[in-house]
């Protein structure tokens, strides 16, 4: 013999078990930068790292970009070109980093977000941070953009803008 229940959930039993089941907003940090397109006889697409700074607590490696598709991981010997992530964090990071690692970007504007919980990025309390973007090109230059982001209850935003390797990068924390 088999036996079966309907349950039938009404206007506001079913309002309050949605709102249970849905998951709190998590910050998100969205950082936009720009690659400039070169006029240069040889253009290679810059390897890109972004990590974040607190004063007093280690760097946060949040993206790196490089050649990942590279035969034996080879896109990772670069790496130590982009040399203040390198120093900061880099050497001591296991490439390819889930959440972390990334292809190489063409010029434009690109959007990166980080969802605190998931790949370098946690939470972030209030206080002051730096958002820190190198980019290091073959045959080319280096450039680190620093964008402070001052971090309140409600959330924060910085930018700056570099000269030659990097254009316009903008920092926005949202709750």
């Amino acid at each position: 013999m088999q036996i079966s229940h309907k349950i039938v959930l009404t206007g506001g039993v079913l309002g309050a078990a949605t709102a249970l089941a849905a998951p709190a907003t998590a910050q998100t940090l969205d950082v936009t930068l720009t690659l400039p397109r070169l006029s240069v006889a040889e253009y290679h697409r810059p390897y890109v790292a972004v990590w974040l700074e607190k004063e007093g607590a280690p760097a946060r490696t949040l993206s790196v970009l490089y050649d990942v598709d590279k035969r034996n991981n080879g896109g990772v010997k670069w790496l130590r070109d982009i040399r203040m992530w390198w120093r900061a964090s880099g050497r001591s990071l296991t490439l390819p980093a889930d959440g972390i690692s990334g292809a190489t970007r063409a010029p434009g504007t690109h959007k990166l977000s980080f969802v605190a919980g998931k790949g370098g990025m946690t939470a972030l309390t209030p206080g002051k941070y730096t958002v820190v973007v190198e980019a290091a090109r073959e045959n080319g230059g280096r450039e680190v953009v620093r964008v402070p982001l001052n971090v309140t209850a409600a959330g924060g935003k910085g930018s700056a803008t570099g000269q030659f390797e990097l254009g316009a990068v903008s920092a926005v924390l949202a709750r």
